[in-house]
């Protein structure tokens, strides 16, 4: 791990000019707040020649990541927080090596080296948290056993402010971090139960970033559905799969598609009855054929693709119109397929959307009253309709679950499907006898 994994353009154009500016060491020193011992070494690598730091950290490297620690510990300034940012970022860089020399530092100081660097992240100084955002990415990602709740949350609560601040150098950044913890279990979870972090995350994809974020992000999801708990609950919670084909479908480059391609893996290998029916309904298994048939210079792609096509294939010839209807049901994404408007289908299969305490006309009508997908409502109106107009119980059954009052009100819809949809669920519902027993 180095910090060069965490980059960006303005961090780098921001320490050039930091560079250059002084730090007054001595009047620390005069101030008591630095000592004698401290002033002189730290002389000895304030804005000198990088080969002569390296040097000195070389036969002394223990000893500067102890002082780079313990001065951000005591001293407030910002240029002083950012000059000593600097040089630990510059001893990082390029040499894994020295990461436990500030890891370990906990062994003369609990308080090193997190507490000073989780401190100063909340800094009203956008260099200040991104430069402490990269290091505490490097030196978090490389510790041996798992992070603590009380350094790991706040820091990961940071990240998502980051993101969620809307300023692209932030963002930037903090998917960068969490690119680089989330091959832990542990910061997996933590994100996973961080408020917004999965949501800031997917508004990023659906705001039309470019490739290299798309990436990133992406790569972020991917890593998240190695863990079980995720892969079988984040497209119910967060409808992912139909985004990420969207995102698939109009990338152009290649590494966009092979990670959503990796991701699709993860979620069918980890829990497929959770994610084969959305998958469906979104359309992949088409999809997958057609990505088979393409040249691609990584050959891994390729394998996941037909990994892909095989099982959603296998899945899509053992449905029946039935479960395919259901599949739809649970992905929440209504359309126009065929079964909706062939009354055979209706005739056969009204009754069994009350098999398991009307588990079916239950979703039916849950995503009739929480939807606000003009098409998802003029589907779900139109099939309250049919199951009506199909199951001479239901009329009872769905005033019971609350829809026919529902159903109405979209009768005033802005839309004109819906509301075309609404008046003719609502005449089966009136028309049909009430029959209770």
């Amino acid at each position: 791990m180095s910090v060069q994994l965490v980059s960006n353009t303005w961090l780098d154009g921001e320490t050039a000019k930091i560079r250059s500016k002084p730090v007054p060491w001595e009047g620390y020193q005069r101030a008591g707040l630095v000592t004698t011992e401290e002033l002189s070494l730290i002389k000895k690598v304030d804005r000198q020649p990088r080969t002569k730091v390296e040097s000195i950290l070389l036969s002394d490297g223990p000893t500067y990541a102890s002082l780079y620690l313990s001065l951000l510990k005591k001293l407030q300034r910002v240029d002083t927080m950012q000059c000593i940012l600097i040089l630990i970022g510059d001893a990082l860089m390029d040499h894994d090596e020295r990461i436990p020399l500030f890891t370990r530092a906990a062994e003369a100081d609990p308080d090193l080296p997190y507490s000073p660097l989780l401190r100063i992240l909340s800094t009203q100084d956008d260099f200040v948290q991104l430069k402490t955002a990269q290091i505490l990415s490097v030196l978090l990602s490389s510790e041996s056993m798992p992070l603590p709740s009380h350094i790991l949350h706040p820091f990961i609560t940071t990240l998502v402010s980051l993101i969620h601040a809307g300023n692209n150098n932030h963002r930037d950044v903090a998917v960068q971090c969490l690119e680089t913890l989330l091959s832990r279990p542990e910061c997996r979870t933590a994100l996973w139960n961080t408020p917004n972090g999965i949501s800031s995350l997917l508004d990023i994809l659906r705001g039309n970033p470019g490739p290299q974020m798309s990436y990133q992000v992406i790569f972020c999801l991917w890593l998240l559905t190695f863990d079980q708990t995720i892969a079988e609950q984040i497209n119910k919670k967060y409808d992912v799969i139909p985004l990420l084909t969207e995102v698939a479908q109009t990338a152009v480059k290649e590494k966009v598609i092979r990670v959503v391609v990796a991701t699709f893996r993860n979620l069918i290998t980890k829990a497929p009855s959770a994610n084969l029916p959305s998958m469906l309904v979104a359309q992949l298994l088409p999809f997958m054929k057609n990505l088979s048939t393409r040249k691609w210079s990584d050959e891994d792609i390729l394998e996941d693709v037909q990994f892909l096509r095989d099982e959603l294939k296998l899945r899509f010839d053992s449905l029946t119109t039935y479960d395919e209807y259901t599949s739809e049901l649970a992905s929440g994404h209504l359309s126009w397929t065929p079964v909706h408007e062939s009354d055979l289908f209706w005739k056969e299969n009204a009754i069994k959307l009350n098999d398991k305490d009307y588990e079916q006309l239950k979703i039916l009508v849950r995503l009739l009253k929480e939807s606000s997908d003009a098409l998802v409502l003029a589907v779900a109106a139109h099939d309250l309709g049919q199951y009506v107009k199909h199951y001479e119980r239901g009329k009872k059954a769905v005033t019971d679950l609350g829809a026919k009052t529902r159903v109405m009100e979209l009768m005033t819809h802005p839309n004109s499907d819906v509301r075309y949809q609404a008046l003719m669920s609502v005449q089966r519902l009136v028309s049909q006898p009430w029959i209770t027993v």
